[in-house]
């Protein structure tokens, strides 16, 4: 089956900002900027048989994104974002959301066959329900070295476990962490202690990877493979938010690849898309057609 799609799986909610609410989610964000660059993008989630489930399929309708998201006997997610002075998020995440029972159809698996780059993270594996679909979808995809099955970590709370990271390390070939997250990693993973890289270069050896991804906020962002190494320094811009920065470099770094580009293309291009987005206020503007023509040219 020809390979077609991206795909954002997990959470999907709405955010309760301080200036009301945002659709949000990191798979929703990324299948959105995803799309931005010409791939076809897919959601997997679920909502809930209630209002907000209603608002918020209709909001996915407005912006043109679609997939699997089924109607589930559970409330439909909300996430409380409060921001500081420097527009960086805090978030009150609601348990025992739609999103946590996300149950696994054969139209999922139909999906999983056609994918090209599928966008995980552990938030949505906080549940058994939802875990374990998310790792039948990941099992589905054919392996032929051509997809990418790319783990966005995102350590949200109390919401990961030793075991949920490394079935996920297993399983992905593109790890996308930030620094801090990297220090968590290194405890629970007893990686070697000498600096951010070494650790780095441990990940990508231990557990097989294609790339891994490592971002440092105002200090710049690393990109590792068995043999290559690039550094870009992130530029200095007046930040209105930070929400959704991370799922956009994300996204733009996937759309990279599938068109073609090389590792340090796609690197540059990710610190581009995300450092314009902390420009603007909300996780999903619309990107300049300047930064939408570099995925393809």
């Amino acid at each position: 089956m020809e390979a077609r799609y991206a795909v954002g799986m997990g959470e999907v909610l709405w955010d309760m900002l301080p200036t009301g609410r945002k659709l949000g989610g990191a798979p929703a964000n990324f299948a959105f900027h995803v799309a931005q660059f010409g791939i076809e993008s897919r959601i997997v989630s679920a909502v809930g048989r209630d209002r907000a489930g209603d608002d918020l399929l209709d909001e996915l309708g407005r912006r043109r994104l679609g997939g699997a998201i089924e109607r589930v006997d559970y409330p439909t997610g909300e996430v409380i974002v409060a921001l500081d002075d420097a527009g960086i998020p805090r978030y009150d995440i609601r348990e025992g959301a739609a999103w946590d029972n996300i149950p696994f159809t054969p139209q999922l698996e139909e999906l999983a066959r056609s994918t090209r780059a599928v966008c995980f993270g552990s938030l949505a594996q906080r549940s058994a329900a939802s875990r374990a679909t998310i790792e039948r979808f990941l099992d589905a995809m054919p392996c032929d070295g051509e997809r990418y099955r790319i783990f966005d970590i995102n350590l949200r709370q109390r919401f990961y476990t030793e075991q949920t990271i490394l079935r996920s390390l297993e399983r992905c070939d593109i790890l996308k962490i930030n620094d801090e997250e990297l220090e968590v990693l290194g405890r629970m993973l007893a990686l070697p202690g000498q600096g951010a890289g070494a650790q780095c270069r441990e990940l990508v050896r231990r557990y097989g990877l294609r790339i891994a991804i490592l971002t440092c906020g105002a200090r710049g962002s690393h990109v590792f493979t068995a043999d290559e190494e690039t550094f870009v320094a992130t530029p200095k811009v007046e930040v209105a938010d930070t929400v959704g920065a991370g799922d956009s470099f994300t996204a733009s770094f996937t759309a990279a690849l599938l068109h073609g580009k090389s590792l340090g293309e796609a690197h540059r291009l990710a610190v581009d898309v995300s450092a314009w987005v902390c420009t603007q206020h909300g996780a999903m503007p619309l990107l300049p057609e300047e930064l939408r023509r570099r995925a393809t040219e």
